[in-house]
């Protein structure tokens, strides 16, 4: 009975569904391997030797696999069908080899299919082959690269640049492109412009709109009514005027649909319309895909099968009537240049199946589904079919023009199910519905308004519009956006606000830092070259090593040529870079660099310990003077210097607002050799640093707040914010308040009501908290399984397994399947009860219901 090895239980678990008892279905859990994070796991000088080692989570999985080809002779690798996928085989079998659990006469084969069904996987199986060398090679020399780079990187930056975490191949171009964008709107100067704007009406009383289009007999230009004065003109030269029409200009025309998906623009498109990150999608959309619902969500490919377009065809044609359908089916043709990665577009695998047909229960992947569902089959439906009419009035001398646009749709076509977002959409007209105008009549004036304007910068990054700019140049691909998106949040370089990504002071530092001394290995052209090899390599049209060494010979260089850059040195040259940024020319022809508070210091940028940055004065200590790191004007909120930022005084003491290891804290005064370690409060959660003013500081640096002595023993009860949050305490006695701001305002009454409710439950022992979340009775044992909030966050409860939700998981997004997977996990770690089958058929259940964490490993590049 052959063993075939898939990356996750969810799939394991479909999989099995189809082939049946005839086969024995395991979960790898991701990758087994990977190089171990130290020097010498890649050693150049050895032919670039790789030490791979297996990871101590998988090791129990590798062994499971090992036992059962210990009675089922034969391996099956059917991981995904891409380089991650291709790769996790390859080690797999390496793994399995250096084992002894693959003997001479054991056949291993690999299989890929597009769709988790059953005709894609039993297609599959008929047609298995070995693992694509190429494609390993590829995998090796991307591995390879990230780990050359990553660990003769970091370590520069960590001695050049306090505070920097790490650099990498992919990521640090990523974060140069929301660097270079926010300078580029902070060195933006809006400019002033006017339009005027009419409304007129027919003789039949109907009202349209029309925008003045000449003045003085001259088309006019954006910026030709520049200021108040001019549109005060152009609204006097309107209004003096009779108006007639000119002429009325009908024009049909039409809209085609959006081609189906591929992974950059499902994530754009997920984000436009749900506000999605790039991982949120990813993880939703690997979910529908193990469960079969649809095809491969790591994609370049824009193509469907043919069995696939007559589907959808059939699906229009029996849902919308044969008018919404083309008289041929829509070709797209895939614009990849790596034939590696242009698998099918991301597509339904039943295409007669909504949203709610699935009945599915997670709202992220409802969602998505649903988008992917319309997308496609809108792909395959007849054009909207427009009429856009142009309406030009004008005055009899001449001196004036206005123009009216409008569109109407006559017949909706795939608008009827889908139309594609848009990212910083702005305004027009065209959209509006015009009444019925005939040339030669009147156009009676009902206001004239003049409307003032200003340009606005470039737009910051959204997810979507970033993944869309790196795929224009080429940097990464369609498994590994999501990755690098993600890392530079994690590192702190970038923060996400609004759905936008602004980058921090560190991000900018380490960009800056990059593009000076290692300027060509953050080009945009530089990345997208490499990855050209990269898919050189993985077509077996380049030799991998060859690769490598062209790469490490350079690179290597201008690691070594940095050994001796003192930090000093390093943020003077920053500073110069930054200068023009930093200390932009000012109004009155005055010295930019002139501390506006002493008169007598310069201004330069300085680093604190927290790894931030800030302007600060020569002349410190004896001035403090200290304002955000870039060009002046911005808000000063948020500046903290290496001494803090003074909020004021009390009895005497200096109040200041610093940054520290842990996040922003309020400190009064300074050491002393008599209080070595003065007073601190750190900032409760949600309280924002740009917010803080004296009277909140020192409301935290008073605490914990007598509350008033307790009506029973007259013994002081207590409110403060300790290491589990906000509590009133009674002698030993402590609990929990709901809220931060309840510390400052609790009153006696309050107080003793939530001391006797936790005393009621006991001191030792606490009531059965509610569940964050039900999510109902676990699939094969029984039992409610439930989302709890734990004193170290969330976790999945069910019997007496309390398994922690993985980092960055909300509990909203926690489902069923997600749940028993950890459950399963934890309990075999405890050794204690199987979550996931008994001991007597541990090996088919874990065959069929294999123990898993939540998502599967994957590795950026």
């Amino acid at each position: 009975m052959p063993v075939v090895v898939v990356e996750s239980p969810a799939k394991a678990k479909t999989i099995n569904k189809y082939l049946g008892s005839d086969y024995t279905v395991l979960a790898s859990y991701g990758h087994v391997r990977d190089l171990p994070p130290k020097d010498g796991s890649v050693d150049p000088d050895q032919g670039f030797e790789m030490l791979w080692e297996v990871s101590s989570d998988s090791k129990k999985h590798v062994k499971a696999i090992a036992d059962a080809l210990k009675d089922d002779n034969a391996l099956i690798l059917a991981t995904d069908p891409d380089r991650e996928g291709e790769a996790i085989s390859w080690h797999l079998e390496e793994t399995l080899r250096k084992r002894k659990a693959i003997r001479k006469d054991t056949p291993v084969s690999r299989v890929v299919f597009n769709a988790i069904t059953k005709s894609a996987v039993t297609e599959a199986m008929k047609n298995p082959r070995q693992v694509d060398a190429p494609l390993v090679e590829a995998y090796l020399a991307r591995r390879a690269l990230d780990y050359l780079v990553g660990f003769n990187l970091s370590p520069v930056l960590w001695r050049k640049l306090p505070g920097a975490k790490s650099a990498g191949r992919v990521q640090s171009v990523c974060l140069r492109l929301i660097v270079e964008r926010e300078m580029e709107i902070e060195a933006f100067r809006a400019q002033e412009y006017w339009t005027i704007k009419a409304i007129l009406a027919t003789p039949r009383g109907q009202e349209y709109e029309a925008r003045l289009t000449t003045l003085a007999g001259k088309k006019l230009d954006r910026f030709d009514i520049a200021d108040a004065t001019q549109a005060e003109l152009a609204q006097q030269a309107v209004q003096s005027r009779d108006l007639t029409v000119a002429s009325v200009e009908a024009k049909p025309a039409s809209r085609n649909p959006s081609a189906p998906f591929m992974t950059s623009t499902l994530q754009q498109e997920a984000s436009r319309k749900f506000g999605f990150g790039a991982r949120q999608t990813m993880q939703a959309a690997q979910r529908l895909y193990e469960a079969g619902h649809i095809t491969y969500m790591r994609t370049d490919g824009i193509d469907m099968a043919p069995e696939a377009v007559m589907a959808a065809r059939d699906a229009i044609r029996d849902r919308y009537g044969a008018d919404y359908l083309p008289d041929s089916p829509r070709m797209y043709k895939n614009k990849a240049k790596n034939a590696q990665e242009a698998h099918e577009c991301i597509r339904p695998t039943d295409m007669t199946r909504d949203a709610s047909a699935l009945k599915l229960t997670d709202a992220d992947q409802r969602k998505l589904y649903d988008l992917i569902w319309k997308r496609t089959l809108a792909s395959q439906m007849a054009p909207a079919r427009l009429e856009r009419t142009t309406v030009d009035i004008g005055s009899r001398d001449g001196q004036v023009g206005l123009r009216a646009t409008g569109q109407v749709v006559l017949f909706d076509g795939f608008l009827k199910i889908y139309e594609e977002g848009r990212d910083d959409v702005a305004e027009g007209d065209d959209d509006k519905r015009l009444p019925q105008i005939a040339q030669g009549e009147p156009a009676a004036k009902r206001d004239v308004i003049p409307e003032q304007h200003f340009t606005q910068p470039p737009p910051r990054y959204t997810e979507a519009t970033l993944v869309k700019r790196m795929e224009e140049l080429g940097i990464g691909r369609p498994s590994t956006y999501a990755s690098i998106v993600t890392t530079i949040q994690d590192r702190g370089y970038v923060r996400k606000d609004k759905n936008r990504l602004f980058p921090e002071d560190k991000g900018r530092l380490v960009t800056i830092f990059l593009i000076n001394y290692f300027r060509k290995y953050v080009g945009y052209d530089f990345t997208a070259d490499l990855e050209g090899q990269l898919d050189d390599v993985s077509a077996g049209d380049r030799d991998w090593k060859e690769v490598l060494d062209r790469f490490w010979r350079d690179f290597k260089a201008h690691v070594d040529e940095t050994a001796d850059l003192r930090i000093g040195e390093v943020l003077e040259k920053i500073d110069e870079v930054l200068a023009p940024h930093l200390y932009p020319p000012t109004a009155d022809g005055s010295d930019p660099r002139v501390c506006p508070n002493c008169g007598a210091g310069r201004l330069s940028m300085r680093t604190a310990r927290s790894g931030g940055a800030f302007i600060g004065c020569s002349n410190y200590p004896e001035c403090r003077f200290t304002r955000p790191f870039g060009p002046p004007g911005m808000d000063d909120g948020d500046a903290i210097g290496p001494d803090g930022k003074i909020l004021g005084h009390d009895a005497g003491d200096a109040i200041t607002l610093r940054s520290g290891r842990f996040g922003p804290y309020v400190q009064r005064g300074e050491p002393s050799e008599d209080q070595p370690k003065p007073p601190r409060a750190s900032l409760p959660k949600g309280w924002d640093a740009g917010d803080m003013d004296l009277e909140k500081a020192l409301m935290l640096l008073n605490l914990p707040r007598p509350v008033g002595p307790h009506p029973d023993d007259g013994e002081m009860i207590e409110a403060g914010i300790g290491r589990y949050g906000p509590y009133v305490k009674h002698g030993k006695l402590y609990a929990n308040l709901p809220e931060v701001d309840e510390v400052f305002t609790i009153g006696m009454n309050r107080a003793v009501e939530v001391l006797a409710e936790k005393a009621s439950r006991g001191r030792g022992r606490t009531a059965a908290a509610a569940p964050l979340r039900e999510l109902g009775e676990h699939p094969e044992h029984g039992g409610p399984v439930n989302v709890m909030d734990g004193r170290y966050g969330p976790y999945v409860k069910w019997d007496k397994v309390n398994a922690t939700l993985p980092k960055g998981t909300e509990p909203a997004d926690v489902t069923m399947e997600m749940a028993v997977a950890l459950i399963a996990d934890k309990s075999a770690k405890k050794g204690g009860r199987k979550a996931g089958g008994s001991k007597a058929g541990a090996k088919k259940a874990a065959g069929a219901k294999p123990k898993a964490k939540a998502a599967t490993k994957r590795k950026a590049s």
